[in-house]
């Protein structure tokens, strides 16, 4: 193990939480689905696409202050909603998920649906060839936030279609075992549209950024940029891509098995450590707190 992996910090009640766990003291929640996208746009060097990140408000229940990409739970909604779409069916995306196609719809609806809520970037459009024109949109991304519209329901009333074609399939991590919020989240691709810009005030973010993965994983190293380990290292693996289109072509050969982090336990050492991700290993001394 590398100098940098062992200098990885443990975030605060994770000790306690992972020595619950190793006793059977702990009850693992199960992992709500959800879906989150790295959107990409090119930049006139040429040399590598920037990505759009927010960071979360310090007063968020998950992730606080950390950097993150657009992204959020499913909705059951969608699973059997009629929906107007473009591009590979649900029953692709099921293969390629790994999941039902009722799930899979519901995935990619989620990703579309978040990209929508957060960055204002609308993946749909009123033909399979073209997206929606901008517009403000300012009262239908308040009210699919508040859950007063469902996103099929949206489409409907806009005659748009859903352009699945415009994601691919990057990554799926679920959050450890025994972590207070769990996710099972797949992390997408997709380049911003031509005519659309990304919103630049977040409601959940107090401050957003279009970074080169260079720019963002340099930051984390050096401690500027918070960062969980899915977000991190998605931006890690995009360092070789020159385009949001090449970004795209990669993710069709990449496997979406899902990245899941264990916990060891060895008296006062504990040890976190992602399969395939050495780099991630968070190992050291945690003495285990006495009362009295």
């Amino acid at each position: 193990m590398d100098q940098r992996a062992r200098t990885l910090p443990m975030p605060p009640g994770w000790p306690a939480r992972i020595r619950a766990a190793d006793a059977g003291e702990l009850t693992p929640p199960v992992p709500k689905p959800s879906a989150t996208v790295v959107l990409l746009r090119d930049t006139a060097a040429g040399d590598a696409p920037e990505a759009y990140l927010l960071r979360r408000r310090t007063s968020m229940a998950f992730a606080a202050g950390m950097y993150a990409y657009p992204g959020g739970g499913v909705d059951r909604r969608d699973a059997e909603a009629e929906i107007g779409w473009a591009g590979p069916g649900p029953r692709a995306w099921a293969e390629r998920l790994g999941v039902d196609p009722a799930t899979a719809q519901a995935v990619v609806c989620a990703a579309v649906r978040e990209t929508f809520e957060e960055a204002g970037v609308l993946l749909a459009g009123p033909d399979a060839g073209s997206v929606a024109e901008p517009r403000d949109w300012s009262a239908e991304r308040a009210a699919l936030e508040a859950h007063e519209l469902s996103f099929a329901g949206f489409l409907r009333d806009h005659g748009l279609l859903l352009r699945s074609d415009l994601l691919a399939g990057w990554a799926r991590w679920i959050t450890p075992a025994f972590e207070e919020r769990r996710y099972d989240t797949w992390f997408f691709v997709a380049a911003l549209p031509p005519g659309q810009d990304a919103a630049r005030e977040v409601g959940e973010a107090d401050r957003v950024a279009w970074l080169t993965p260079a720019e963002a994983v340099r930051g984390h190293q050096e401690g500027r940029f918070g960062m969980l380990p899915p977000t991190v290292t998605v931006l890690r693996e995009l360092l070789p891509v020159r385009s949001a289109a090449e970004a795209l072509e990669a993710a069709a050969g990449r496997s979406l098995e899902p990245v899941l982090g264990r916990a060891e336990v060895r008296g006062e050492r504990l040890t976190v450590r992602w399969p395939g991700y050495d780099e991630l290993t968070i190992d050291g001394t945690f003495p285990e707190e006495r009362v009295g």
